[in-house]
């Protein structure tokens, strides 16, 4: 290796090469474009995804009531609301990504650990997604042509004919979506959003005038007391343990807003309000369909499957397939892109990164992923037990030892006497809080001896990261404070 091979490359503004790019540099504040709609629109696609409905329905099935399930529902968006707040805040102060905000608590090389957890996650979830929507797509496809039947008796890697074509299609389409950045991503959050609402809130009133008038409000044995209480309280840890990926790197986003109340509005619409709305028509349509033949949901598509009307399955189906696009966008496709180009920036851009993550997403077969319990059970519930604890140590970072106080230009430097350089590029006490926070996160989420309480990982590992983190971290309340302006780029 030669003396320039050794040293990093800098350019004029006193940037490393391997920590800058244009996809990881901050935003300009003059002209950041995401305002409370946009915010919102977040929320109205991503909160009514196949996954969320499956997940509510559920605990229709497991004997909460309608009012059980409201009230879940409600303690679960007041801690989103706050959590996801105080994560946009981040992101709108720094206008960096994910993996450089990371960079603040683990150091310029350590956050690469937090930013591979997430990547590996959402790289999964955006194959499994994809898959999802591609079934809704065969089931459409098969009711309008029925020839198309025999091309589901071939198989190939555990995939039929029919199910490689509506896969490929629905991935290319992500792909292009994608590939013209996220300017292109918010315009079609803004037209997905109204229409996923507008679809979820026919089919309640649908389903609501097939049951004449009236539902269940439970099922034939509801849970009461104690036991009730308990699933309550579980039933709202797991809706924010569905969120825990989104409230790491909500800053991947918000570094776009054009200020703090475009953030709050935008939360408090898309969360409280639209929790609500997501849990009535999870009530309408569960409790509808328990009341016509005593059957329970587990999906949406249950029901879409059983519009008699041709052109309304095609449109019901469509929206759906639409929704299920904008939740991948949003939850599973963005952050791993940031990942890739965080590794190789000089490499990587947003495009490139975002062909690779989607390759990888395809070829790792999706579909016996979401067909093997043990995978996501063990794998992607481990994976997910780590974002806890990751959220804890770098939300203590932030608001309790360095009091919002960062020096943007430091997160692209490597020179040794840089704020966030640690040593040689890794915080050792961060690590040193994230790991027993981890290792017990995990023990709960995965060991059956816990599975009273494995609803609780996510918040115990989180809460767990942050206390280590404070009392042994150490507290930089006059640290430098210093915006990106110098070396920023135009917002999306």
């Amino acid at each position: 290796m030669t003396a320039t091979e050794k040293q990093p490359a800098v350019d004029a503004a006193g940037t490393s090469s391997r920590l800058y790019s244009y996809d990881l540099a901050p935003t300009k504040k003059e002209g950041r474009r995401w305002g409370a709609y946009n915010v919102f629109t977040l929320w109205a696609n991503d909160v009514h995804s196949l996954g969320n409905y499956a997940f509510a329905i559920g605990l229709f099935a497991l004997g909460l009531s309608a009012w059980g399930i409201l009230l879940a529902f409600a303690l679960a968006s007041v801690f989103l609301f706050l959590l996801l707040t105080l994560s946009g805040y981040m992101g709108h102060k720094a206008g960096v990504p994910f993996p450089v905000m990371s960079r603040i608590a683990f150091g310029t090389k350590g956050a690469q650990i937090p930013a591979a957890v997430r990547g590996l996650v959402a790289i999964a979830w955006f194959g499994i997604q994809t898959y999802l929507a591609s079934a809704v797509l065969n089931t459409l496809l098969v009711a309008m042509f029925p020839s198309l039947q025999a091309l589901e008796q071939t198989h190939a890697l555990g995939l039929s004919t029919l199910g490689w074509i509506t896969f490929l299609s629905l991935w290319v389409i992500q792909v292009l979506i994608v590939s013209y950045g996220m300017h292109v991503i918010r315009k079609y959050m803004a037209v997905a959003a109204p229409t996923t609402l507008i679809t979820m809130c026919a089919l309640a009133v649908w389903m609501f005038i097939r049951a004449d008038g009236s539902i269940s409000w439970s099922t034939t044995h509801p849970l009461t007391g104690g036991a009730m209480w308990l699933q309550i309280l579980q039933g709202a840890a797991l809706w924010v343990v569905i969120y825990g990926t989104f409230v790491l790197n909500f800053c991947d986003f918000t570094r776009s807003a054009k200020s703090r109340q475009s953030i709050v509005r935008g939360n408090l619409i898309g969360i409280p309000v639209n929790m609500l709305f997501f849990a009535g028509v999870v009530i309408v349509l569960s409790g509808a369909q328990f009341k016509l033949d005593g059957k329970i949901i587990t999906s949406p598509t249950d029901i879409v499957q059983t519009i008699p009307n041709m052109l309304l399955l095609a449109i019901a189906s469509l929206s759906l397939i639409a929704l299920t696009i904008a939740v991948n966008l949003l939850a599973n496709f963005v952050a791993p892109i940031y990942v890739l180009v965080n590794l190789f920036p000089q490499r990587l851009n947003f495009r490139r990164a975002a062909l690779v993550s989607a390759i990888i997403g395809l070829v790792i077969l999706p579909w016996n992923l979401y067909n093997s319990p043990v995978v996501v059970n063990y794998f992607l519930g481990g994976l997910g037990a780590l974002l806890g604890p990751l959220f804890g140590v770098i939300m203590a970072d932030y608001w309790l030892l360095r009091r919002t106080r960062v020096n943007v230009p430091d997160l692209y430097t490597e020179d040794e006497n840089g704020d966030y350089h640690y040593r040689r590029g890794y915080n050792p006490k961060a690590i040193m809080a994230f790991v027993p926070a981890a290792a017990i996160a995990v023990i709960m989420a995965l060991t059956p001896i816990f599975s009273a309480v494995a609803g609780f990982s996510w918040f115990i590992g989180a809460i767990l990261g942050a206390v280590i983190y404070a009392v042994i971290g150490d507290r930089k309340p006059d640290a430098a404070d210093v915006d990106g302006e110098a070396i920023a780029v135009a917002a999306e």
